[in-house]
């Protein structure tokens, strides 16, 4: 999912350009463990590439059992009553936090390029978006650290009560491959600001920008394991840190089918706490009385920014029949804005998709449309001699019972559905098993806040799409996970709260 951001920051108005990172300056390949760089307990290393050219970046170190246990060990050690983490007053933490955001401000154009290097991801988008959202996340969480209390509560004469808001313990972080900067604070900054200890597993294709933050992490003054980094793969670091007796929590950003598997592990060894944010079937409604330029041109960010890689897609745009035609028309010429090219040119707008599988999946499913009858627009095939490159795609004349209505696409395609009434509107948005996000293009202010109570999803966007911002909660209903992240509610994903009771004597 894309967060906001502009060009702040001290960056200037000047355009940024990428980094020379050569496959010599990429120095952080090592598993990330008490402030330390180790390498694999079995002698293992796994390679990333470059997915818009399919050169190998590099061989990182792959983490199994034995190496997330030794990191959960140092993340329960740093945790423990008495240690300097533990004994660091909160505004500390919050200097931490801050510091930590320096740094990456410093290393911005780095970790852009790192970012855009792994993902395939435009460059300008790396710069100022990934990286803005998620240096501003690091400093609202800064700002918390101090803030978190308890209360007093009235209870029954000569007993006083109080609530205290204690840190969970050791925090598992399993994150994904689209946004795996962003994933990467949006985890560790409410669990840091809480007061507790991380065990962080980056998605295996994307593991750069996770790791040069580890080292910025130690250079920040964090005490050893309280951030520990272990690069690796789901089956075997990810299953260990869901099943782990010793984490006391697991936040996942990935698919559904993954996200059962967490809870399940979770629930199976020592019923940890399991945070959620999976897939999305994402409904945008479009009425008539829009503003239909500014429809066109959100539901396509929407539906492409990031190669369609976001659970937060709009991926089924309902658009009321007496507009529909214009619509459509419009999305078509709108798509020929979109520069197909190399990510670290500052000209590209839309790069390649992650890699082979992806690429695979996507084109399956777009055969699925055009094979049951939906009306292929724009784009449908992939970009001449461009590797893992897919054009920007819209089909219309989309049915609910079609693959691409029904299944996450997660990738450039735009599916036009079009409708009669609200009330029509409304109840096949809601037939999805997911609900993450969804949104409402009208000039009626009352008639978008009226549907946006009807719609079964964590976040409504009215005139907007993919307006994320680190004060505002994100998550899902349904299908589309549990428990929330980024603003104040984060803060209780990541606290226990403990009620003390004093019985005070009765003599005055």
């Amino acid at each position: 999912m894309a967060q906001n951001g502009t060009a702040e920051n001290g960056v200037g108005d000047e355009m940024p350009v990428p980094h020379p990172v050569g496959v010599k300056d990429i120095t952080h390949t090592k598993i990330f463990i008490d402030n330390e760089w180790h390498t694999s307990s079995r002698g293992m290393t796994f390679p990333t590439f470059n997915p818009a050219t399919g050169v190998k970046l590099c061989d990182v170190e792959e983490a199994d059992k034995e190496d997330v246990d030794r990191a959960v060990g140092a993340a329960k050690a740093a945790g423990r009553r008495g240690s300097p983490w533990r004994r660091m007053d909160a505004s500390g933490r919050g200097r931490l936090l801050h510091k930590l955001a320096d740094l990456m401000e410093r290393d911005r154009l780095l970790l852009a390029t790192l970012e855009s290097l792994d993902t395939g991801k435009p460059f300008l988008q790396s710069f100022f978006i990934d990286l803005d959202g998620s240096i501003k996340t690091l400093r609202y969480y800064a700002g918390w650290a101090d803030k978190i209390h308890g209360k007093s509560l009235p209870v029954d004469e000569n007993f006083v009560c109080l609530t205290k808001h204690e840190p969970v313990g050791v925090c598992g972080a399993i994150i994904p491959w689209n946004f795996p900067l962003l994933m990467f604070v949006w985890k560790i900054a409410p669990a840091l600001s809480c007061g507790n200890t991380v065990v962080m597993k980056p998605a295996e294709q994307t593991p750069l920008t996770a790791l040069h933050v580890g080292s910025l992490i130690k250079e920040a003054g964090f005490p050893p394991g309280v951030v520990n980094i272990v690069p690796g793969f789901g089956p075997t670091a990810g299953a260990a840190i869901a099943s782990h007796m010793d984490v006391d929590k697991v936040a996942f950003t990935g698919s559904t089918e993954v996200g059962q598997l967490i809870k399940e592990a979770a629930a199976k060894s020592n019923l940890k706490r399991v945070t959620l944010e999976l897939g999305g079937k994402n409904p945008v409604i479009v009425f008539a009385d829009c503003d239909l330029h500014l429809a066109v041109e959100e539901t396509q960010k929407g539906a492409f920014y990031n190669q369609g890689q976001c659970c937060t897609a709009a991926s089924r745009v309902l658009v009321e029949e007496s507009i529909y035609e214009e619509f459509v028309r419009l999305s078509v010429e709108n798509t020929k804005k979109i520069v197909i090219g190399d990510p670290l040119d500052p000209r590209t707008s839309h790069g390649p998709q992650i890699d082979r599988q992806q690429f695979d999946k996507i084109m399956d499913l777009i055969e699925s449309g055009k094979k049951e009858g939906a009306r292929l627009e724009r784009g449908g095939a992939a970009v001449d001699d461009k590797g893992l490159f897919i054009q920007p795609t819209i089909f219309s004349g989309v049915k609910d019972h079609m693959r691409i209505a029904k299944e996450e696409i997660f990738g450039p395609v735009q599916c036009i559905f079009s409708f009669k009434s609200q009330q029509e509107a409304i109840d096949r948005a809601n037939s999805s098993e997911y609900g993450l996000v969804s949104a409402v293009f009208t000039t009626s202010l009352d008639r978008g806040l009226t549907v946006s109570a009807a719609l079964e999803s964590g976040t409504v966007w009215i005139n907007c799409y993919n307006a994320l911002h680190a004060q505002v909660p994100f998550g899902g209903y349904k299908m589309s996970g549990n428990g929330r992240e980024l603003g104040e509610y984060a803060l209780a994903e990541y606290s226990e709260v403990k009620a003390v009771t004093i019985k005070l004597s009765e003599t005055l």
